[in-house]
């Protein structure tokens, strides 16, 4: 089995910065795009970030400029790093990964981390 576990949400108070790590394990033989998505309470989740495998990018527009995908693929990890965070980026954040697994391409997903952005 694949398993993608997150880390680092919380509370933050407007213009701080938060940094969540997501750890895929399990039976992996290679990692194509990683990502970051997120779902506010009565929205739909939409797409963060995302890095390709050779490290390619791809931003959100209402996030461009303050939030920071990175991966590494030694430690099969991705990174969102957020900077000035407003209380809009206020979500259950989600990490998504491309995995093959027992010679087959699966799409996974993490159980979800919470940020919240309020003084």
């Amino acid at each position: 089995q694949v398993q993608l576990v997150e880390s680092g949400g919380g509370l933050v108070q407007p213009g701080g910065s938060l940094r969540l790590s997501c750890a895929a394990s399990g039976s992996i033989f290679s990692i194509n795009n990683m990502g970051w998505y997120r779902q506010a309470p009565g929205k739909q989740r939409e797409l963060v970030a995302a890095i390709t495998s050779g490290a390619d990018t791809n931003v959100a527009d209402s996030v461009k400029g303050r939030f920071t995908i990175s991966r590494a693929n030694a430690k099969n990890t991705v990174y969102l790093q957020m900077n000035s965070l407003k209380p809009e980026d206020t979500a259950v954040y989600y990490c998504n990964a491309e995995i093959y697994s027992n010679y087959r391409l699966g799409d996974y997903w993490g159980q979800g981390t919470q940020v919240t952005v309020s003084s």
